[in-house]
């Protein structure tokens, strides 16, 4: 293998990755010192991989590496961030029952005689929290409290503490607020600045405009462009990424919209969610739009029966039929499904086959008397293998081999295989790339065709805008006005994501007490 280049602080050579079939051939690559190089592709593509054989998880099959001009072959991720190669993943890293400080320092927690010293505990994690913008959040605070967003900054600042060469960030804003984008940001010019070399891998191609010196594109396995990120806009970088051309809008085919399918009518749950109420007819597409907390993801799981409602109904039919939902087995039974955002965590057996998670939910038709037909498992795995374009090497792979959008087609592909009037959709396409959402934007307007009702929960307001027929914003737990297709602008879906917040702060504004002249 050829010495590095003087700057090169990173540099791979012919690596490969061979699973059941090869992932990843012939990869050259050089990392500079204190530059940003995006890494992109298709789902599938071998990012993922690639980065972890970085990080340390994956062993290559073919190919070297050298770090600062060494020989690198590292056998464990611990030996990687031991040299100071670290990788924020998109499956979180943290201990949901350890407090934030303890998930911060749980490989060097400050010790006196074996027993933790909780002010030195906490004062370094006050430090380390600053760096990304969680000032405001206690460092006691159990991880599982918080929501995603902050989980995963509390992740990129673990992996900041301590000797930082190289930042492996793998999709880094997918649940960030736009804030905590801005604070991501500014906490890569100060990591550059400081000599440290970042990998940022992304499929929000304005993003990698804005932090990226070069771009590395890989599609199917292969290097198919590694340049100067100012020498390309994102139409050319998308047609190398997907070997096509893709549109800025999407024929959802002619269509009848009919009448309700879904009324929910008074929705509420403590401060989460309040008052909801709203209606969606067959062969429609309804968006809910709005800030991260606003009560998307927990007004769907209420309508789902993963959590249960203070007060409200929902009904289905026309006219409409209120029905008791106090649990997902109740809501499966009247035909309502949830393709949840937390697809490894609520939506996947990863350690299971593509075949075994399709069945999970069609099990009577696969089955009989307690045994499962394995003919007929691969055979309903391979209809949706085939349908919804999943790269995989057959029903009988592993899961979790799968790239995070090809496991989401998994997830969606086991709803399809039940006849479910009305579907709920949690960030269907959160950390797909652009073809790979194509295929599912095509999908959906295929299931509004056979008369489903759909409710798609995005933070894209312009993927909300291309694909919906109509637009309800939440803003803090409230239902604050719903925009009809054609009659919506994405400044008003914004500023009715915050009219709920600045109702609420004028309110506790009034009813604060004020001090006496």
């Amino acid at each position: 293998m050829s010495v590095c280049a003087p700057n090169a602080v990173l540099a791979v050579s012919g690596i490969g990755k061979t699973y059941a079939q090869p992932v990843l051939a012939g990869i050259d690559l050089t990392l500079m010192r204190g530059e940003v190089l995006a890494l992109t592709g298709e789902n599938g593509a071998g990012k993922s991989t690639l980065s972890k054989i970085i990080g340390g998880l994956v062993t290559p099959t073919t190919g070297q590496m050298q770090f600062q001009g060494l020989d690198y072959r590292p056998g464990s991720r611990a030996q990687a961030e031991g040299l100071g190669i670290r990788m924020v993943m998109q499956e979180l890293n943290l201990l949901p029952t350890l407090s934030v400080a303890e998930n911060l320092f749980l490989d060097n927690l400050p010790n006196k005689g074996g027993w933790i010293s909780r002010n030195k505990l906490r004062q370094a994690a006050i430090a380390a929290m600053a760096q990304v913008g969680l000032d405001a959040i206690d460092p006691d605070t159990l991880v599982g409290e918080l929501g995603i967003g902050h989980q995963q900054m509390v992740e990129i600042a673990r992996n900041l503490i301590g000797d930082c060469h190289v930042l492996i960030l793998d999709e880094p804003t997918a649940m960030l607020t736009a804030r905590e984008v801005e604070m991501l940001f500014e906490q890569i010019t100060r990591l550059q600045a400081r000599g440290v070399s970042i990998i940022y891998i992304s499929h929000r191609l304005e993003e990698l405009a804005r932090v990226a010196q070069r771009i590395a594109v890989l599609r199917d396995g292969q290097l198919v462009c590694v340049e100067p990120m100012a020498n390309y806009n994102s139409e050319q970088l998308v047609t190398l990424m997907v070997g096509r051309e893709l549109g800025e809008h999407i024929d959802m085919g002619s269509r009848k919209i009919g009448a309700p399918a879904l009324t929910v009518k008074g929705l509420s749950r403590s401060d989460k969610v309040r008052d909801v109420s709203f209606e969606v007819r067959a062969g429609e597409i309804f968006g809910i739009s709005g800030l991260i907390g606003a009560g998307r993801t927990e007004l769907l799981r209420l309508i789902f029966g993963a959590d249960l409602a203070d007060s409200g109904s929902v009904a289905l039919g026309s006219p409409a039929q209120v029905v008791s939902i106090r649990s997902p087995v109740e809501a499966v039974g009247h035909g309502i499904a949830l393709i949840t955002e937390d697809r490894k965590g609520e939506g996947l057996l990863l350690t299971q086959s593509i075949g075994a998670n399709i069945a999970l939910g069609n099990m009577p038709g696969i089955s009989s008397a307690g045994f499962v037909n394995h003919a007929d498992e691969s055979a309903l795995a391979q209809r949706q293998i085939d349908a919804m374009r999943i790269r995989s090497s057959g029903p009988g792979q592993s899961v979790s081999e799968l790239s995070g959008g090809n496991q989401q087609k998994v997830v969606i592909g086991r709803w399809l295989e039940r006849d479910c009037s009305v579907l709920l959709f949690d960030e269907p396409t959160r950390g797909i790339d652009v073809g790979a959402k194509f295929d599912i934007y095509n999908l959906l307007g295929e299931l509004t065709r056979q008369g489903k009702a759909l409710v798609v929960v995005s933070s894209d307001l312009r993927e909300l805008m291309l694909i919906c027929d109509r637009i309800g914003v939440l803003s803090a737990g409230r239902l604050i006005e719903t925009f009809e297709r054609d009659s919506w602008t994405q400044d008003e879906l914004l500023a009715a994501a915050f009219a709920g917040y600045q109702k609420r702060d004028a309110l506790l504004n009034e009813a604060a007490p004020r001090d006496l002249p």
